[in-house]
């Protein structure tokens, strides 16, 4: 075979040696990428990366040139003033609620999406294919321009903000979770539909049981994503916490500037942390 050499077993001193073998059988072991491989993969790296920077006017010049500007904004981010953490309470109360009734929501649709996207629950290639492609294509717009387009529809505030979340979750969640649906035991599902149970009863005593942890799992990342885009979706009027931000950097004032971005990373950490224990606890 190509790519691979044959070693006899009596030459590698018995190591790998299966039980009951005779010394004249051989073992196929794949042969290791030589230098060339090694050689022509960082070439093709190299010239990827090099054409990219051509493309973008990106340059180590730039950069070198840039970074005396970044020092002076650093130094005007700090000290922050702590004084108007009092302000952007309130705000940042509101992200989380935005995050958590448009993971709700998105949870909710998510269910029946990701079983007419499972090839194994739904045997219909006309039905699971188009509805792939229209996850795909939710996946496609990012929550920043959905916000955008739903404050053009409802008006600046939170609701905007809640329904970008829930598209976002909806696209995400359904994803990984009929991607799990597909690799379930399809042990108990034959059994239940031998003794003559519907597709209902399927879904409810073989796929929810088998599913419940890790769809629980997905509902929790997603709703890490989601307070994380929340905090931005302010700047395009969606409520939350990016108003503050909007607000300040559009004043140049970025020592408060600074106390929302710390007080962001304390709640996103928070989050985190408790979100990774459960997951844990459930997988």
């Amino acid at each position: 075979m190509k790519g691979q050499s044959n070693v006899p077993l009596q030459n590698a001193g018995g190591v790998g040696k299966e039980p009951g073998s005779s010394p004249a059988q051989v073992v196929n072991r794949p042969k290791p990428p030589g230098r060339t491989k090694h050689l022509l993969t960082l070439v093709i790296i190299l010239l990827l990366l090099w054409a990219s920077a051509k493309q973008t006017d990106a340059s180590f010049t730039e950069l070198f040139e840039g970074f005396p500007n970044m020092l002076d904004l650093l130094k005007e981010m700090f000290p922050p003033r702590w004084s108007y953490f009092d302000n952007i309470v309130q705000g940042m109360l509101e992200t989380i609620r935005m995050a958590l009734i448009g993971t709700t929501i998105g949870a909710i649709i998510a269910i029946p999406i990701s079983i007419i996207c499972a090839g194994n629950l739904m045997p219909s290639r006309w039905i699971y294919y188009p509805a792939r492609f229209l996850l795909n294509l939710i996946r496609t717009v990012p929550d920043l321009l959905l916000a955008a387009l739903f404050v053009a529809v409802f008006g600046l505030g939170p609701i905007p903000g809640i329904l970008a979340l829930a598209v976002f979750s909806v696209g995400l969640i359904a994803k990984l979770t009929y991607e799990t649906l597909e690799t379930i035991d399809q042990g108990p599902l034959e059994a239940m539909t031998a003794v003559g149970m519907n597709r209902i009863q399927l879904i409810v005593y073989g796929v929810v049981p088998q599913l419940a942890a890790q769809f629980t799992s997905y509902v929790l990342y997603a709703f890490e994503i989601n307070i994380r885009a929340a905090a931005i979706l302010g700047l395009v009027g969606a409520g939350g916490i990016g108003l503050y931000y909007e607000a300040t950097l559009g004043f140049l004032e970025y020592d408060k500037t600074s106390v929302i971005i710390l007080f962001t990373l304390v709640i996103v950490l928070i989050i985190d942390y408790v979100s990774t224990k459960l997951r844990e606890k459930l997988l």
